[in-house]
């Protein structure tokens, strides 16, 4: 069988959407230029909290969540929304959640390079999320 990896993908992702530094996130974020969104799952948010004011939606409902024409829509997601800028754990699955939205006719979107670690080591607060 020829497949392509997940590593072929996400470098081919990363040819067609912009890619941030988790230093640029952190100015732009500082300046309220940007709506950071994290599509890690639930249970890694549980263990390792997230970003100060930063939006979850999961990788798995991210299209179906953003697509206006689906009975997931949640328009309350996006509202009052500058730039999105995606991140993961280490940037590989926020890469191809960018690049979906980038082809789903999104603009204005990114992603952080090293994801959520980087932008931990970048001073970014980091909040707890409650198990509901």
């Amino acid at each position: 069988m020829n497949i392509k990896s997940s590593q072929v993908l996400v470098e081919e992702a990363k040819k067609s959407i912009e890619t941030l530094s988790s230093d640029e996130v952190k100015l732009l974020y500082e300046n309220k230029e940007i709506t950071l969104i994290d599509v890690r799952d639930i249970r890694e948010l549980w263990k390792e909290g997230t970003i100060e004011n930063s939006k979850h939606i999961p990788r798995g409902m991210l299209e179906f969540w953003l697509d206006p024409e689906s009975p997931y829509y949640q328009s309350n997601k996006i509202e009052d929304i500058k730039k999105m800028v995606l991140f993961c754990a280490l940037g590989l699955r926020s890469a191809l959640a960018t690049k979906s939205l980038v082809d789903m006719g999104y603009k204005n979107i990114a992603h952080v390079e090293g994801g959520f670690d980087a932008l931990k080591k970048s001073g970014f607060k980091i909040v707890t999320k409650e198990k509901k």
